[in-house]
């Protein structure tokens, strides 16, 4: 899965999470919860969407990486490649 691939799924499934937002408006670097103003429950949603969207796994210890958009994509590249 490429680059764009991934964003294109990360930005739907942040649209699921919270529907009145606009997750392609996102800075690189902007916290994706604080921005999006999404709630653990939602964040561990959009995790596990991830997971079984791109086929991947994400540890808990993990999490943190996938804080910013730019953290995430990258994360989510190299997690897809393995």
């Amino acid at each position: 899965m490429n680059e764009e691939e991934i964003k294109k799924t990360v930005f739907q499934l942040l649209k699921n999470i919270a529907p009145e937002t606009d997750p392609s408006l996102l800075m690189p670097e902007e916290n994706i919860r604080e921005a999006l103003n999404i709630d653990s429950f939602d964040a561990l949603q959009f995790i596990v969407s991830l997971c079984e969207k791109l086929k991947v796994d994400i540890p808990e210890e993990d999490y943190g990486k996938t804080s910013n958009l730019k953290s995430l994509i990258g994360y989510l590249i190299q997690k897809t490649k393995g």
